[in-house]
């Protein structure tokens, strides 16, 4: 098996590229992109032999990209940076979300109970395990940082009766979340806020917080500092959940196993989620969560719901694969592509995955047993439905 297999040359100034039997993946990215190669078979079945059939060497384009962009973007993350980045990728972008999001419009993770749900059931599921980790009540004030769409924002003002805030810096997301806000008929118990999670007012403390794969945008530049602002804007009694995407642990970002997970870190940064660099190891996270006087509560890794859910996105994308050209072009429509398809394979082998993480206020006159008898891990909620609540041994 070789690389020439799957590919078909465009532009015979690359060809030499494609000549033996492994190409550079960095190399066929950006080829791929700008179309001077195409692809004779599905982009999923070919990256299925990405091992027989890449290489996962830097190339002078990686080189180039983290010089010239990234070094600059998480040295300076400031207000103008990162709005002008997440407006740049969100907003006016609705249909283009939607096309692989689906109806939901959640740009997170999934939680699969079984592998034959849907993805609309699974983010339900997904929402619902966080309504009980939290342990919502009606009346409780919630506040949602990076709401994205809003879905989450409305669901639980609806099913379980708390007010809850949603804080996003990209209009087109705070249109649509106030569109869903009337349909879930929650108006007066749900509102959106469109700004920097900087800019949130401290007049007030929530009695829950949730962040879902937000905090990677905030940068390692200043990721400790937003921890801080949660925590002082939490009750004392309060619960903050927060999903976030991590990359492996490793020693150097030059050498050793899993080179993969960098060159496909470097992609997605450069033409996916810019300036999202505080997607680390787990370890660093928690370690900031608890310098800030957090207690960690549960961490469950959900790294395979991630891949399963990114499958249902790729697979909806495909089935759209017309409109998006008809509107956005081929560039886009492939950049997306290599976007799903390869994130489904990096999340099913370990390269990346993602964490609900509960935590709560680390004080010696919290009540602690308030989580005996509670939901931990969405794990133990599902074989509790499997076994109608009996206690499974071993």
């Amino acid at each position: 098996m070789k690389v020439s297999d799957f590919i078909e040359v465009k532009d015979p100034k690359v060809g030499a590229r494609y000549s033996k039997a492994k190409a550079s993946a960095g190399h066929f990215v950006q080829d791929y992109i700008h179309g001077k190669i195409d692809i004779n078979t599905d982009l999923m079945e070919m990256l299925e032999h990405k091992e027989k059939i890449f290489t996962f060497d830097y190339v002078w384009h990686h080189y180039k990209f983290f010089i010239s962009r990234m070094i600059p973007e998480v040295i300076s993350h400031s207000k103008k940076q990162d709005e002008r980045i997440v407006r740049s990728h969100y907003d006016d972008k609705n249909d283009l979300f939607n096309w692989f999001l689906g109806p939901r419009m959640i740009y997170t993770s999934c939680y699969f109970e079984d592998m034959n749900e849907t993805l609309e059931q699974a983010q339900d599921n997904k929402m619902n395990l966080i309504a009980r980790k939290m342990q919502l009540k009606p009346g409780e004030t919630l506040l949602d940082i990076g709401c994205g769409w809003g879905t989450l924002v409305a669901h639980m003002a609806k099913y379980y009766g708390v007010k809850s805030t949603g804080v996003t810096i990209a209009q087109a997301g705070a249109d649509w979340a106030n569109r869903q806000i009337k349909e879930y008929g929650v108006e007066g118990k749900a509102n959106i806020l469109r700004m920097d999670y900087r800019d949130i007012p401290r007049d007030r403390k929530y009695d829950k917080i949730t962040c879902l794969e937000m905090a990677e945008h905030v940068g390692i530049k200043y990721f400790k500092k937003f921890m801080k602002q949660i925590y002082d804007m939490l009750a004392d009694d309060g619960l903050f959940y927060m999903q976030i995407a991590c990359l492996r642990e490793r020693d150097s970002l030059f050498s050793g196993p899993n080179q993969e997970d960098l060159v496909w870190g470097l992609f997605m940064n450069e033409y996916i989620f810019s300036g999202a660099d505080a997607s680390m190891p787990l370890n660093w996270d928690l370690k900031r969560l608890e310098k800030v006087n957090f207690e960690v509560h549960s961490v469950e890794n959900i790294g395979i719901h991630y891949s399963k859910t990114i499958h249902l996105w790729y697979n909806n994308w495909m089935r759209n694969k017309e409109k998006v050209l008809a509107k956005y072009g081929e560039e886009i429509f492939r950049i997306y592509s290599i976007f799903l398809g390869w994130s489904v394979l990096i999340a099913r082998q370990g390269g990346s995955t993602a964490y609900q993480i509960v935590c709560r206020k680390n004080l010696n006159t919290a009540d602690r047993y308030r989580f005996i008898g509670t939901t931990n891990l969405g794990e133990t909620e599902v074989k509790k439905k499997a076994t109608n609540g009996a206690v499974l041994t071993v």
